[in-house]
């Protein structure tokens, strides 16, 4: 099965100069754990409810400080004719629960998650893996407090 099967197609996201507190309360207000974070349409990081909380909050980072210091990057993309089981060995490998699906020019185009895929009778089994692998400690995704 394609990604592009299975992956949500619309796709909101936060410009890297809007401030955390807008993206938590983009996050509350549509229920949803990430955003892709664009720059000049670009897709430069990504911001999760997770790094609101440990890289944010944690680190007293001012609410009103751009959601660019707290993103990950750079970010794991796919394409939307990738197999389904390669994103989610991609999840597996990189420790994260939702990719952005890209287009040839590399605009994002969705997003697929692991509970996108969970929900399919034939991904079940690689799913529980795919969480079991994400959730074990491996310190090479730390998601320490960034002080910039």
């Amino acid at each position: 099965m394609k990604v592009r099967e299975i992956m949500v197609p619309t796709v909101d996201s936060i410009n890297a100069a809007n401030t955390i507190a807008y993206a938590a309360a983009r996050m509350a207000e549509d229920d949803i754990g990430a955003f892709p974070v664009l720059s000049a349409g670009d897709l430069v990081g990504i911001v999760t409810d997770r790094d609101i909380a440990v890289r944010s909050v944690a680190a007293s980072i001012p609410i009103d400080a751009p959601v660019r210091r707290i993103m990950t990057e750079p970010v794991s993309t796919c394409s939307p004719d990738d197999e389904v089981e390669t994103v989610l060995a991609l999840m597996s490998r990189e420790q994260v629960r939702r990719v952005p699906v890209c287009d040839p020019k590399g605009q994002v185009i969705g997003m697929i998650s692991l509970s996108d895929a969970a929900k399919f009778d034939s991904f079940k089994r690689v799913a529980a893996e795919t969480l079991t692998d994400i959730c074990e400690p491996s310190g090479l995704h730390c998601q320490a407090p960034v002080f910039a």
